[in-house]
């Protein structure tokens, strides 16, 4: 049969088990906040990375694309019978009413991007249940007890003489 003393729900853990599990279940709770938000801003990076890519694509055709074909399409709508500075009027009126609107999308593809709010909200929860919790008070210890008297320390000797029940209580009683 195996020993209740070494499952999860047993009643009977000692206290270096009991830290060990509060411990290692705090340990993944920050993790899985950092992964957390590494998703959050990973995915406004990307809606922000589209909303600058459709800003950089008005700004090429603004720059390259007005000049040559405002030349070609006024040249064009001219040869309808309308008069040139007319027909320029028109191409250019054209080019900025698609950079208005390129500019437009863009805005409302960077205005969608928000701070991680789901790892916001679950960091401000446990700093709420970490603040109602109390450390442990230490004993203190006095200078006569961390010198060496014959050849090891008082507290040396007094967790020499504890009884032990297993490793984790030792190593517990040990970093305190």
């Amino acid at each position: 049969m195996s020993d209740p003393g070494n499952y999860a729900g047993s009643a009977d853990r000692s206290l270096g088990q009991l830290v060990a599990s509060a411990t290692a279940e705090l340990s993944a709770l920050v993790h899985d906040e950092i992964a957390l938000a590494k998703a959050e801003v990973r995915q406004d990076v990307k809606r922000g990375v589209i909303g600058s890519v459709a800003f950089i694509v008005t700004g090429v055709l603004l720059l390259f694309a007005i000049p040559v074909l405002s030349f070609a399409a006024a040249y064009g709508i001219h040869n309808l019978g309308l008069g040139l500075a007319w027909s320029f009027l028109i191409v250019g009126g054209a080019f900025i009413l698609l950079g208005i609107l390129l500019a437009l999308f863009g805005y409302a593809k960077i205005k969608k991007v928000k701070p991680p709010e789901k790892s916001i909200a679950s960091a401000k929860q446990t700093a709420a249940v970490l603040q109602g919790v109390k450390p442990h008070p230490r004993p203190e210890i006095a200078a006569d007890a961390i010198l060496p008297v014959g050849g090891s320390t008082r507290a040396d000797r007094a967790l020499e003489t504890a009884p032990v029940q297993d490793k984790a209580s030792a190593v517990a009683r040990s970093s305190t």
